[in-house]
């Protein structure tokens, strides 16, 4: 005896809501299916009609329409399966962790998964899950640097007003050098980039002397004037210093700088008191990197320097002065986004996360 279909009886608000989800695209496809086969069963439609409109097979269709007859709207998504108990204890759990957090006595700076799970008699899936619940990953570490300069605050303020909000009828130059950049020849020649291949060089080279960069950075239009010189002392900051005022000869001049001992010698005090036009800003201690020159030399190193092969320093000077040339006419200005809040709430240490199990 064929067993009958479960009658479906829809209010009207259920019947909207089960149209909205029909409806809508950020409804799961198989939510919205179900939701059509709801709907087309309360308005009478055979279980066998609806399954071939749909695609599906009549257990599927007499499935739902059971499901949503028992739980209503609530019978369109599948109940929560109980999954594998656990077993193991919240005291299994704090030993984990607490071993996790002290380095093996093997003298390894870290655990691994499987040495931990050795160590603790667990599988090694067990040790996995507990450290990714708690957030755990021995295998990773990060980078930091607390700033301890006094005036952090204050520099913070100052350098950010000045990238978000410049001066009027002035401009704004982010200074610095990039010392000891060397002139590296390769012991083979490089090996060009092919179809299926990357470029290749010999992992040895041949060092043919440095020479140390000096650049600014115009926060308006993002091009950049530079210089090489052979050393970097007060000498050769105030020889490029020179050059900017001769090069921007009409405005106020508010440079950014880092606390390089270079950069505050008498020698360039008694500059910057025969310039009143020039304006130092330096940064705080600890965060030269928030000298935007700073991400223009990383480009210059990925794009050039890295890669690049010289047989002396004049063809490595050479080659950076035309870099320099070619990128200004493509130059576009960085977008400076984090406010000083932002900053300062990384750049002062924070209260430190227990390790206490989460309820």
């Amino acid at each position: 005896m064929a067993r009958s279909a479960v009658v479906v009886d829809v209010t009207s608000s259920e019947r909207e809501a089960l149209e909205r989800l029909v409806r809508a695209a950020s409804t799961p496809q198989q939510v919205a299916l179900r939701a059509r086969i709801v709907l087309a069963a309360a308005d009478g439609v055979p279980g066998r009609q609806i399954a071939k409109a749909l695609g599906v097979s009549e257990p599927t269709v007499g499935l739902w329409r059971q499901s949503f007859a028992q739980r209503r709207l609530d019978g369109l998504t599948d109940r929560k399966r109980s999954g594998r108990p656990r077993v193991y204890d919240d005291a299994v759990v704090q030993q984990v962790i607490a071993r996790t957090l002290q380095p093996p006595p093997g003298g390894e700076t870290h655990w691994s998964v499987r040495r931990l799970a050795e160590a603790t008699g667990l599988s090694h899936a067990t040790v996995h899950r507990i450290w990714r619940q708690h957030k755990l990953k021995p295998h990773q570490t990060r980078s930091f640097k607390y700033s301890t300069d006094t005036d952090l605050e204050a520099k913070v303020i100052d350098v950010v007003g000045l990238y978000l909000d410049p001066p009027a009828n002035a401009l704004v130059l982010c200074v610095d050098e990039k010392t000891q950049i060397q002139a590296l020849d390769r012991t083979q020649p490089t090996l060009p980039i092919k179809p299926g291949k990357a470029a290749r060089m010999t992992h040895d080279y041949k060092r043919n002397g440095t020479t140390s960069l000096y650049a600014a950075l115009e926060i308006e239009t993002g091009q950049v004037t530079g210089a090489c010189h052979p050393r970097h002392t007060h000498r050769e900051f105030l020889g490029f210093l020179n050059h900017l005022i001769r090069s921007y000869p009409r405005h106020p001049l508010h440079v950014v700088l880092d606390n390089s001992s270079t950069h505050s010698t008498p020698q360039v005090k008694a500059w910057l008191e025969r310039h009143k036009r020039v304006h130092f800003h330096f940064t705080p201690k600890g965060a030269s990197w928030m000298n935007l020159v700073e991400s223009w030399f990383s480009i210059l190193t990925r794009q050039q320097i890295r890669r690049g092969v010289y047989r002396d320093v004049p063809e490595l000077v050479t080659t950076i002065t035309t870099f320099i040339a070619s990128y200004n006419t493509r130059a576009t200005p960085f977008i400076w986004t984090k406010t000083p809040d932002k900053i300062l709430a990384k750049a002062l240490p924070q209260p430190q996360a227990t390790s206490e199990t989460e309820h």
